[in-house]
């Protein structure tokens, strides 16, 4: 799918000297930003739905979750494929960037067509961005260039960046001084994303630097009073920084070739398709149609997930057909296909968790307070003035519960940036307490994942490496097994957590990081394996519906996230969409149950991928080697 590389292209001294063309770190930006607006988005979704004007339940928004996440994952299958017959790469990134900026200013709207008309923006948007830009990285670099994958890699960890800033700023501040904000620096990101896109060298040096130097000191700000923070917050902060001084300096001496990701018949979009209509006009008129009908189907998650199935049916099913048709080796190549599809499949919908179940067990049953002191005996009929946290979730005052929704709405007085303070009168009950000190907001847990696997990518791409020099790298079937085998550790990690919770029925942030952590280390033994398993495996004459195919997979993982998420809905007291939130012993086991099982169902998913393993490997027909490692 990439266009061919000029021969004339002149070669900077900045690609001599580093090996990579200063083309490729426009596009690292322009993914960065992009990839920060949608996880900063991501961070407060099912927030804004469950806390914000809508007042969902919990069932409502993760339905609503499911539907959007698998729709954002399905639409890239037809932008890829406008792309290639009619707009080209870089054109089509264009509108895909506009789309999803409307989408995030839309956001900002409190009205609830407003909010589903901007969910179905930026799932167009991402059909036509998020393909595309990818492909560019391609075509930078010749056919069968050793650079290339060193090149993907490098895109790799501007993505994670991206997702690294966007909870530690749109997620912090959305959840201190009000949705609308984190939601508006969403979209100042992807139009700077898009801005370092189409904008000239110089401007496009000036945007790299300068947004790079407002969002570092945006994030050394909201840390400043907070130590933690800080520590997480500064090198993230560094790397952005780092990233953009080399960026700058690639940029300086070349920005993106011309021949870049323009259509491949310049005219076809310009030919009459419809009636009067040519192929660009009548793209845009199927994006006026498609995004109201996507906005009708993101407010129903079950028809939803038949829109899903029934396109995902007739991929498999056109896959089934060509299995049936082929050679024995190229049959038994695609039953290899099936049964990674599926197993992705189940990966990704218990990896999803993290925007919703686990992202609402943080915000109600993980202690993210670091007190400055604790309520001794001594202060036992006292009358303390403190700044309200989650300590005080889960006590009695004055023979009533303290819960997140009192809480909440004693921020909610308090306005926006403002501590709710209140004087508490100590119980026997309340000795213990946590007073002062700091607390993490929800959101910014998010970023762990890639903040992970910008620190470990690295150290496992070389730690494959150098197991396949001496013959002992795993092949993808077993990588496969592993990254399920440590998915299920890492719910395992929150079940246990839950099974030692203090009396409140808090748990310990260590317990969530570690989930993270395996989630992460399971993450990088799967993902990057499964598009190139794919290319390698699927006959070359439907190697694009092989990779359709399993993109609407992953777009169905989406769903079943959805539908998973839904076993842990939690209304006041019981009831759906009262919009109150229970004392946390009374939501504590409901989400260890759930995470127990979902541990218990990877780890059985990873024991049947390594049962499985040799067969697979039989029906590749090629040596091992040929199997191993990644792609990207």
């Amino acid at each position: 799918m990439s266009d061919p590389v000029s021969a004339d292209r002149p070669i900077t001294d900045f690609e001599r000297r580093f090996g990579h063309p200063p083309g490729l770190f426009v596009l690292f930006f322009a993914e960065m930003w992009e990839r920060f607006s949608y996880y900063g988005m991501r961070a407060l979704l099912v927030f804004y739905m469950t806390k914000g004007f809508l007042g969902y339940g919990d069932t409502q928004a993760y339905s609503v979750y499911g539907a959007y996440t698998s729709l954002v994952y399905a639409t890239p299958f037809i932008g890829g494929a406008l792309a290639d017959r009619f707009l080209g790469a870089r054109q089509a990134v264009v509108i895909g960037g506009a789309l999803m900026a409307a989408g995030h200013l839309l956001m900002t709207i409190e009205q609830d067509t407003a909010f589903f008309m901007a969910l179905a923006l930026l799932i167009v948007g991402n059909g036509f961005f998020k393909p595309n830009i990818s492909t560019m990285v391609g075509s930078l670099y010749p056919e069968g260039s050793s650079k290339r994958d060193g090149g993907f890699t490098l895109f790799y960890m501007g993505i994670n960046l991206g997702a690294a800033l966007a909870p530690l700023l749109c997620g912090y501040v959305g959840e201190t001084y009000g949705w609308h904000y984190g939601f508006g620096l969403a979209t100042i990101g992807m139009l700077i994303g898009l801005a370092v896109f189409v904008a000239p060298r110089v401007l496009t040096q000036i945007l790299i630097l300068a947004g790079s130097v407002a969002a570092a000191g945006m994030m050394v700000w909201a840390g400043w009073e907070d130590k933690i923070m800080l520590g997480v917050n500064a090198p993230v902060a560094l790397a952005l920084l780092v990233a953009a001084g080399i960026a700058a300096m690639a940029v300086g001496q070349g920005a993106m070739p011309d021949d870049v990701g323009r259509p491949k018949d310049p005219d076809a979009q310009h030919r009459a398709v419809l009636g009067p209509l040519t192929a660009r006009q009548t793209i845009f008129a199927a994006v006026v149609v498609a995004v109201p009908l996507i906005a009708f189907l993101v407010q129903d998650g079950p028809l939803a997930g038949y829109v899903l199935t029934a396109f995902g049916g007739l991929a498999m099913l056109s896959l089934l057909i060509e299995a049936f048709r082929s050679d024995k080796i190229e049959r038994e190549r695609l039953q290899v296909i099936f049964v990674m599809m599926f197993f992705s499949m189940l990966f990704w919908a218990f990896f999803e968790q993290a925007g919703s179940s686990i992202n609402n067990f943080t915000d109600r049953n993980v202690d993210r307070v670091v007190e400055e002191r604790v309520i001794t005996a001594a202060e036992v009929g006292q009358t303390v003035n403190l700044t309200l946290t989650q300590e005080q979730i889960g006590l009695t005052q004055s023979g009533a519960v303290f819960t997140l929704t009192d809480l909440d709405k004693a921020r909610s007085e308090a306005g926006s940036g403002n501590d709710a303070t209140r004087g508490w009168v100590i119980e026997p009950s309340h000795v213990g307490m946590g007073v002062g000190g700091s607390e993490l907001k929800a959101s910014v847990f998010q970023a762990t994942n890639a903040i992970f696997i910008v620190t470990f990518g690295l150290i496992f791409t070389a730690f494959w490496g150098f197991l396949g020099k001496r013959g002992l790298e795993p092949s993808t079937p077993v990588k496969f097994g592993l990254g399920l085998l440590q998915l299920g550790m890492g719910f395992g990690a929150l079940w246990q957590g839950t099974m030692v919770a203090d009396p409140r029925g808090m748990v310990g942030m260590a317990w969530l990081i570690l989930a993270y952590l395996l989630h992460t280390t399971g993450e990088l033994c799967l993902s990057p394996v499964g598009l190139s398993m794919i290319t390698k495996l699927a006959p070359q004459r439907i190697v694009s519906t092989a990779m359709g195919a399993w993109f609407l997979a992953t777009a169905f993982s989406g769903f079943l996230a959805g539908q998973i998420a839904q076993l842990t809905g939690i209304g006041g007291h019981g009831e759906e969409g009262s919009n109150l939130i229970p004392a946390p012993i009374e939501t504590l086991h409901v989400y260890g149950t759930v995470f127990g099982q979902i541990g218990v169902a990877a780890a059985a998913s990873a024991v049947l991928m390594f049962a499985l393993s040799p067969l697979l490997n039989k029906w590749t027909h090629m040596d091992a080697d040929d199997l191993k490692g990644g792609g990207h």
